[in-house]
């Protein structure tokens, strides 16, 4: 039997092992709170790199011209598809979003303004909280059926794209539950936006749509054996992910480069068009049907986005507006600072809160989850209703409400910012500027703070954004979908209009344009918490439709983004730490360059052979977790002996025999193309090499050279197991190494009985198609599912049809920055490290190759030194 080594790493993130002191300690079992948490072993690795085995060579075989275009014909057809049901889903979430705002509103409002003659104000209060809550509890109730829908969903899909499989992301239930989620949690007016779940939503669609079948609707299926891969799949989310952002903003040039920063570590040109081409049909889908249904004027293409900031425009009448000058960028490069310190603040205090929830909430039974987030919906509610009522100034209305610098383009817009300001408890030509803040869809109060010609009181913005600021970064991490973008944008608003207020009364600018420093606040803030620079400046420039935004926006993202990284991470990166997702960052330190391939591989290996027993398999499916096997073969001084005696043994050998490439036998097989020898001496060295059906009496040189190198090992018959009284030479005897064969590869071979007897050849074996290799896709059988009593023990599997022949390897003296580049950038799995002479000596998986892992191997590199 193959040996199966105990605590063996074969596999990416497959082992279930005990925590270790350090993982305890930041889940929750002590009470340390300056630990930081440990990528765990228990996520599953997604297999980027194509298997060109046996199987997919047919398929190449017997595709012509034509075929492949019709395949990529259908791949186009399919980026279009998703990009369409992406914006509908976007549409299905704007329009009950906007129906149940209006609804709530229009009651509490009505109620509030009867209330305030008669003094029933608490009334309108518990009717506020009746909706409020009512909407939150839905929200929680559909993360309780899927908790992968809370949140964002941009950390996991983040994760997904480098290659971390995080179980139920991409599920139809997940985005079921995630779109109908996010709409009750708006219409509950928590301090969260629909942005980021409709970039979860996208990439759901992006990687259910092509299989056509789910596992949700089981009796729904399709004969469409196509794109059933991780590589195929990776590509379709990455559309979907970038549609989600295009929808969202109206900003498909910007959703294309979100993809690329923060989720792809694999990318060429045929996908960047694909996916925006995919970007592109979700806009313009969702700008269709949204100024259709809204405006009654279909096909004009006024509304592109979910988020609208309107044309930020100067009076003609003022010559002396400008929407930005050159004295402004160092205004704008001081936000910036004071914004990276802003982000990183909130996010000090966000992951602290995450850190209690994991240790106080969560282990907790979940009915303790929905009513956290009810808590917040009670106290976000009570603040919203008192800061509107008590806490708010009566500012003069303009005699012209929409004119000078402030004017806007778009006669919809300006009718928005006129009808959302709130007059509560002011006299007449007078509003309440809190209640105009606080008691509007924050996609409302963001269009006040850009566009609203009257002025907000300094005492009014600093309070809205300590409040908002507060209560935002308590409800972000709670159990419902929630998003993080519009509060940010509006929290970094209500910054940016506070410094043009004060530019404007204490220094007496009374020429800058109060819109822009409000974007440019907004920019400031989210760029300190999520630390984007391409993607996001290219979606404020596309959602604003002013390119000359473009500089001023660019350096305050770089600026804050340097700013915040001084004191932490992203926000989406913290919490891809907190859930101990091995995520592998763009490059490694330069320090990491000291260590080597063999100082971060695992050694102890479980392997198969070429030609292994069904008993040999089963058993090492069943006792191991690990997702992919080295093929090798043993090196003995006496094969001859082994061939005559056993026929699984000579199966075995020969195959080594007929893979091993030698100088000599590469020159025979290109003389003999050309029907002549160069020389009577090469004639002698091709004459020594050893046939694959009639061996030689005389070995060859590369045997002979194994022979005299390994003769002090011992050899021993592939079914013997290990024993303890092995030595270490014993145990890590040499193999030499043929390929790399998956667990779901071996598990469908005996799941579909592809073997033979040791008195047949191999080639009596049943041969699987690519498409029986691969119709189990995503989710292949497990091996203690299978019935094998029909099946003989003792029957052989040859597994060299379906492995990898020619997996990526390195050296073991691969410098590490070389080992994480080939590793991140191909989308591996498993990087087998090979010797000078072809042997396995290690196995390398992302768990090698994060950060605390080659931290702890570089103080061991110290220590020895």
């Amino acid at each position: 039997m193959a040996r199966c080594g105990a605590g063996l790493c074969c596999c990416c993130c497959g082992e279930r092992e005990s925590r270790t002191p350090e993982e305890l300690t930041i889940l929750g079992e002590t009470h340390e709170e300056e630990d930081e948490i440990l990528p765990r072993k228990d996520y599953e690795s997604l297999d980027y790199d194509r298997c060109i085995n046996d199987p997919y060579l047919e398929i190449l075989e017997s595709m012509d011209n034509k075929k492949a275009q019709r395949y990529e014909a259908v791949k186009w057809m399919l980026v279009f598809a998703i990009g369409v049901c992406t914006g509908l889903v976007g549409l299905f979430v704007d329009f009950f979003v906007r129906l149940f705002t209006q609804l709530k509103f229009q009651v509490v409002q009505s109620s509030v303004e009867e209330c305030t003659e008669k003094g029933c104000l608490a009334l309108s209060l518990l009717e506020l909280l009746g909706f409020n809550l009512t909407f939150v509890f839905l929200a929680s109730l559909l993360v309780l059926i899927q908790p992968v829908a809370a949140g964002s969903g941009i950390p996991e899909i983040k994760c997904y794209l480098n290659g971390v499989k995080v179980p139920g992301v991409v599920r139809l239930r997940t985005v079921v539950c995630k779109a109908m989620g996010v709409l009750f949690s708006v219409a509950g007016g928590l301090f969260v936006g629909k942005e980021g779940p409709m970039i979860h939503s996208g990439a759901v669609v992006g990687a259910g749509l092509p299989q056509f079948q789910s596992i949700s609707l089981r009796k729904i299926q399709f004969n469409f054996p196509y794109f059933r891969s991780d590589r195929d799949k990776r590509d379709f989310v990455s559309a979907g992910a970038a549609a989600g952002v295009a929808a969202a903003f109206g900003a498909p040039i910007g959703g294309t480069l979100f993809s690329l920063e923060e989720g792809s570590s694999f990318w060429n040109q045929g996908l960047t068009w694909k996916v925006l081409f995919c970007s592109m049909a979700a806009t313009f889908t969702l700008n269709f049907f949204r100024s259709g249904i809204q405006f009654g004027s279909w096909g004009s293409f006024q509304l592109p986005g979910l988020l609208n900031f309107g044309e930020f425009k100067c009076s003609e009448s003022d010559k002396k507006c400008h929407l930005w000058t050159a004295v402004d960028l160092g205004f704008f490069i001081l936000m910036g600072i004071v914004g990276g310190l802003l982000g990183a603040t909130f996010n000090c205090l966000n992951k602290r809160l995450a850190k209690y929830r994991m240790r106080n909430v969560h282990p907790k039974p979940k009915l303790v989850r929905v009513l956290e987030s009810l808590l917040v919906s009670l106290t976000t509610t009570v603040v919203v209703f008192v800061a509107s009522m008590v806490l708010g100034e009566c500012r003069q209305m303009s005699s012209s409400r929409h004119s000078g610098n402030d004017t806007l383009s778009l006669q919809d817009i300006s009718e928005d910012v006129n009808s959302s300001i709130k007059t509560f408890f002011c006299p007449n030509e007078t509003y309440n500027d809190m209640a105009t803040l606080f008691f509007n869809p924050q996609e409302s109060a963001i269009l006040q703070l850009f566009h609203q010609d009257g002025t907000f009181s300094p005492v009014t913005l600093s309070l809205f954004f300590l409040l908002y600021f507060l209560l935002s970064c308590w409800t972000y991490g709670i159990s419902v979908p929630s998003g993080l973008f519009v509060p940010s944008l509006l929290c970094g608003a209500a910054f940016g209009r506070l410094v043009a207020n004060l530019l404007k009364s204490y220094i007496g600018l009374d020429h800058i344009y109060s819109g822009t420093f409000a974007l440019i606040g907004a920019a400031a803030f989210l760029g300190g918490v999520v630390r984007m620079t391409i993607s996001l400046t290219v979606i404020l420039i596309e959602s604003t439709n002013e390119i000359t935004y473009g500089l001023p926006i660019m350096i305050t993202l770089m600026v804050a983004k340097w700013t915040g990284d001084f004191f932490n991470k992203g926000i989406y990166d913290i919490h891809v730490n907190l859930r101990g997702v091995p995520l592998l960052e763009w490059e490694t330190g330069v320090e990491m360059d000291k260590l080597r391939a063999s100082d971060i591989m695992e050694p102890n290996l479980t392997y198969v052979y070429p030609h292994t027993r069904i008993q040999s398999l089963v058993s090492i499916l069943r006792t191991t977790v690990h997702h992919a096997f080295p093929v090798v073969t043993e090196n003995r001084g006496n094969e001859r002996e082994f061939m005559k005696g056993n026929q699984l043994i000579s199966n075995n050998i020969k195959f080594k025999k007929s893979s091993i490439l030698t100088r000599a036998g590469e020159q025979r097989k290109r003389s003999q193309s050309m029907k002549s020898y160069p020389s009577s001496e090469l004639r002698n060295m091709c004459d020594e090499h050893i046939a694959t059906e009639e061996p030689s009496e005389k070995e060859d040189l590369l045997q002979q050279m194994l022979e005299r190198r390994y003769t002090p090992y011992p050899n021993l018959y592939p079914d013997q197991s290990p024993s303890e009284e092995w030595t270490m030479e014993e145990r890590f005897r040499p193999l030499t190494f043929h390929g790399l064969i998956l667990r779901s590869q071996l598990v469908t071979l005996l799941d579909r009985g592809v073997c033979y007897s040791e008195s047949q050849s191999s080639a009596s074996q049943p041969r699987l198609s690519h498409a029986e290799m691969s119709e189990d896709y995503p989710r292949y059988p497990d091996i203690h599912d299978l019935d094998l009593t029909l099946l003989n023990p003792r029957m052989i599997v040859d597994v060299t049809p379906y492995m990898n022949p020619s997996p990526f390897t390195v050296s073991p003296n691969t410098h590490v920055s070389q080992v994480f580049n080939l590793f991140r950038t191909m989308g591996l799995r498993h990087l087998p490290v090979v010797n000078a002479v072809g042997e396995v000596v290690g196995i390398i998986t992302r768990h090698n190759l994060t950060h605390e892992f080659l931290q702890a191997r570089l103080r061991q590199h110290y220590q020895t030194i």
